[in-house]
């Protein structure tokens, strides 16, 4: 053994230090994911999972997945509830990302099952129900069978516009003391996807002009000065005028619900998509500082169930909120300056790194075999609270997707 002069002890100690320190440093870079890496194993596990849960109601021909209850046991839907159409969007993306036939017989097998809901009038979530489902079916099969159910679910929605709220109406009825005359909630700016791409597909001027109206009537009445969105408006069919500003599943009326922040921030972006009108692009713009440079916006970008909600950091988080903002500021930042392009993307990398961590993201086969926990569907009536959500899942892989597509990966 070599022996070390007393006085080069000193120097080795330091000398063992630098490197102890610059093998710590280095390995938290090396041995952190790639966002790339993150990704592709996130949408391999989402395929896995949602394989499980599609077998699981394999028997069922009827239901589809919506959440659980507190013990983690599956809670279904029928084709009537406003989520039915997510879980065989989500298919729908799994198999454009593995192209597996498996997955594709699973897709049509689910989307067939909300096919009854394209002559849904009685509310807006026909957008929801249709085109995440039958849109994505048609889009990646070309099949002209989608086709008819699509025009069939624009012209249900159509029937809810209004001439003179210039609105399309969400729910027939509700409010405190049942006082909401002509209800509109954000959520509406989601379903207008719909009705703008069937105005080109279809060559209907009818869609599109009854989207842009809703848009720019909501533009005008749903925000506050800071850019945040109450989260119902009710008008008076009389006059027009917007009367009534309420929230039903915020923490109250003045509150800003996380995931009507997110609504807002998708819909304005898909609507500068089909229009490149910049009124869109500046509001989508507008919602995106709200949200990122909110003080109680988390570190993890996986906002509070409400922006204002009593007890923060104390209280839940909505992992939905977060995917709809993740998917929203992929497609925002293609739209933007290169410096909102950069902060945006960031943020959405952040998310993803979030929803993919052990965190959010279930195990192998647990929780029903959905693949995000953590959602908060509508806290103030102790519904969905804490849970996964199908929705959540959906807009998870939409902004996995996206972001794969973004960086040609």
């Amino acid at each position: 053994m070599k022996i070390i002069n007393k006085k080069h002890t000193s120097f080795l100690i330091i000398g063992l230090l630098f490197i102890l320190f610059g093998c710590c440093k280095n390995s938290n870079t090396t041995n952190e994911q790639t966002i790339e890496s993150i990704v592709n194993e996130s949408l391999e596990f989402s395929l896995q999972q949602s394989l499980k849960m599609a077998v699981s109601l394999k028997d069922k021909n009827s239901l589809l997945p919506k959440t659980t209850d507190r013990f983690g046991n599956l809670e279904t839907c029928n084709s009537s509830w406003w989520v039915s159409g997510f879980f065989p969007g989500t298919l729908w993306y799994l198999y454009e990302n593995s192209n597996s036939e498996e997955v594709k017989n699973w897709a049509i097998d689910y989307t067939l099952r909300v096919k009854d809901q394209q002559f849904t009038t009685d509310n807006h979530d026909v957008g929801f129900m249709i085109f995440c489902s039958f849109g994505n079916a048609y889009r990646l099969t070309k099949d002209q069978a989608y086709l008819e159910v699509i025009l069939n679910a624009s012209n249900s929605l159509s029937t809810r516009f209004n001439t003179t709220t210039k609105t399309i109406k969400s729910w027939d009825s509700g409010g405190p003391n049942n006082n909401w005359q002509y209800p509109v909630i954000i959520d509406n700016m989601m379903n207008l996807e719909l009705l703008m791409w069937s105005a080109d597909e279809f060559i209907n001027p009818d869609f599109k002009n009854i989207a842009i109206t809703h848009s720019n009537t909501t533009l005008q009445n749903h925000f506050r000065k800071d850019n945040s969105s109450y989260h119902v408006v009710s008008y008076d069919t009389i006059t027009g005028k917007a009367v009534i500003k309420n929230s039903a599943q915020g923490f109250n009326n003045e509150s800003s619900w996380a995931r009507g922040q997110a609504w807002g921030l998708y819909g304005y972006t898909l609507m500068y998509r089909f229009t490149k009108n910049i009124e869109y692009l500046k509001q989508a713009e507008n919602i995106a500082s709200f949200i990122l440079n909110h003080p109680n916006f988390p570190e993890d970008k996986i906002p509070f169930w409400d922006f204002n909600a009593p007890n923060i950091p104390d209280t839940y988080k909505d992992a939905s909120a977060g995917a709809i903002m993740c998917s929203a500021l992929i497609e925002l930042s293609e739209y933007t300056n290169s410096v909102n392009s950069a902060k945006y993307l960031k943020t959405a990398e952040t998310q993803i790194r979030t929803l993919s961590s052990s965190k959010y993201r279930n195990a192998l086969g647990n929780n029903a075999n959905f693949i995000l926990k953590h959602g908060v569907g509508h806290l103030p009536a102790n519904t969905e609270v804490d849970v996964p959500l199908s929705y959540a899942d959906y807009y998870f892989v939409e902004a996995l997707m996206r972001y794969k597509k973004l960086k040609d990966f």
